[in-house]
């Protein structure tokens, strides 16, 4: 990479996370069910990465050990942090809108930082400015979350150019009034983001005693596809509901599947290994303004004030964090799993490790 490849190449990841919102949103409100879509977005994902983990990863010098107890871990872990967190996040981006489920990114150093503190991963001193700052990163998170969800404002509304996707949202409203889901959609989201945050933590911790990292990620993506299958027949037995056709439902699964897992975390591990691990974060917010204003133009949600001043504290928590982060040197190795990023520009990584939290 050059001196402009590093910034090119957040600009194209921002731009890839921002369709995953908008096309999986979209497909969401023609009626595709989230569990039949996390099922197939997890099934073409395994169907990457597990090659890709065979061919990088073929001739390590260092011998993989497979127990049972580590099978078990890897398979607890994907069942948290992948299976229930992208049917959870799904679930409230139905109920929601992709402006909320970009902003709520910014979210997960900070939760992030929360979980790595209650469990001794993490050290915070109150008499720094670092950690003051990093107390204010929670504070503003949750700050951000209780806005997002509890407060509108006024609204704008902009003619949209998915309008029949649109109107079958509308036409899909039940029992719960709009209010009532949007507030139950933005819990679930903050829900999502706390369970990644745990994720993270956890596959911190097991990644010490794993050498194969690609490896890792393609045991807990095929996990999560067979997870997935089964919640997804649990939830939906209609089989046209499983049926994909030459349609937006499958150039959401397809992208998801392969432009995001592949090419944006692909990109996202040079940009690491580059720029280092706090570099692609400060760019999170990008992905905010983009989904908000294709939400705007191209799904037609409303655009809430309460919305941008709730987007706005999360950026400011993201960036406080970070700054704290950076104040404390963000290469000790008590640092958030943040830290794993750096291992994973080591090798051609494909993994969700390296990625932002599912969309």
């Amino acid at each position: 990479m050059g001196e402009i490849g590093p910034y090119l190449a957040v600009f194209i990841i921002q731009l890839i996370y921002s369709g995953m919102t908008l096309l999986s949103k979209a497909v969401f409100n023609g009626g595709m069910k989230t569990s039949v879509f996390v099922f197939y977005r997890q099934l073409i994902g395994a169907i990457v990465m597990v090659p890709l983990a065979l061919i990088f990863e073929r001739k390590q010098a260092v011998p993989v050990t497979f127990s049972f107890m580590t099978i078990f871990k890897i398979f607890m872990l994907s069942l948290l942090g992948i299976t229930l967190t992208l049917n959870v996040h799904g679930l409230a981006l139905s109920y929601t809108s992709a402006m909320l489920a970009a902003a709520i990114v910014n979210c997960l150093p900070a939760s992030t930082f929360f979980f790595a503190v209650l469990l001794r991963m993490e050290k915070v001193n109150i008499r720094t400015k670092s950690g003051i700052s990093k107390i204010g990163s929670v504070l503003l998170c949750m700050a951000g979350v209780a806005i997002l969800a509890f407060y509108k404002g006024p609204q704008l509304q902009v003619h949209h150019l998915l309008s029949r996707y649109h109107h079958n949202n509308q036409q899909h409203e039940d029992h719960f009034s709009y209010d009532k889901k949007w507030i139950l959609g933005s819990l679930l989201l903050f829900l999502a983001t706390i369970m990644w945050s745990l994720w993270l933590v956890l596959q911190a911790q097991l990644l010490k005693s794993y050498p194969s990292k690609l490896t890792f990620m393609s045991i807990q993506s095929l996990s999560s596809a067979i997870q997935s299958f089964f919640v997804a027949i649990a939830f939906e037995r209609d089989i046209e509901q499983w049926k994909l056709g030459w349609n937006m439902r499958l150039l959401a699964v397809v992208y998801c599947g392969t432009l995001v897992t592949a090419v944006a975390y692909y990109l996202q591990a040079l940009v690491i290994g580059k720029k280092g691990p706090v570099f692609p974060a400060t760019w999170n917010p990008l992905s905010f303004i983009i989904a908000t204003i294709g939400s705007v133009l191209i799904l037609g949600e409303t655009l809430c004030l309460g919305s941008v001043l709730g987007g706005i504290l999360l950026v400011l928590s993201l960036y406080t964090v970070l700054w704290a982060k950076s104040k404390e040197g963000i290469t000790h190795q008590n640092s958030l799993p943040i830290q794993a990023y750096k291992e994973c520009a080591d090798q051609v990584k494909t993994d969700v490790a390296c990625s932002k939290p599912p969309q």
